[in-house]
């Protein structure tokens, strides 16, 4: 991408605002629950480039069945994960993504964005960016799976979340009463 460096700024710009404003206590459970994740192995198991993706049909954000393979036969397919309308770096990302779609557009290149929320919170993800890609709802993490990358939120990062506004199990796919997730905090 070619805004990566400003998007590297405006993640780390944010992640500092965040540590400067938040309660340590939060901000030290939220560490730790990356450093776990990390620990897990998760990216070992991740596909890695070059990789085969899986076969993948899931709803947009209007409710309507959207499959790899189809995309497929129009060209290439940029498909990027992210945790939900509710994460402020995801939204930094996304929109990045959409400074750079008419480049991926004039390469042949279709642009999917992918997360666990229901095709309701998709629909709003997408307003709320202004996003011209479209936008996939995984609710049963089989995409997330097939690329090696779900996860389990843990719980008190969950209850965290809803302490200030995130449902997460109202937005997003649930497995076990425990929110699931595809991406590094």
């Amino acid at each position: 991408m070619q805004n990566q460096e400003s998007l590297a700024l405006q993640l780390a710009s944010y992640k500092a605002g965040f540590i400067g404003r938040a309660p340590a206590q939060r901000v030290a459970m939220m560490e730790a629950a990356t450093a776990q994740l990390k620990s897990s192995g998760i990216e070992s198991n991740a596909l890695k480039v070059g990789d085969r993706a899986p076969s993948f049909s899931l709803l947009d954000a209007k409710g309507e069945q959207v499959s790899l393979n189809h995309l497929l036969e129009q060209g290439p397919v940029v498909a990027i994960f992210y945790r939900g309308a509710w994460c402020p770096y995801c939204n930094l990302e996304l929109r990045a993504w959409q400074a750079q779609l008419a480049e991926l557009k004039s390469l042949g290149a279709t642009l999917v964005a992918i997360s666990p929320q229901t095709p309701d919170n998709s629909l709003s993800t997408t307003e709320k960016n202004a996003l011209a890609f479209q936008v996939l709802s995984d609710s049963d993490l089989a995409a997330a799976h097939g690329f090696g990358i779900a996860f389990t939120l843990p719980p008190e990062l969950v209850d965290l979340y809803s302490s200030v506004g995130n449902n997460l199990p109202d937005s997003t796919a649930m497995a076990n009463g425990r929110c699931r997730c595809r991406r590094p905090l």
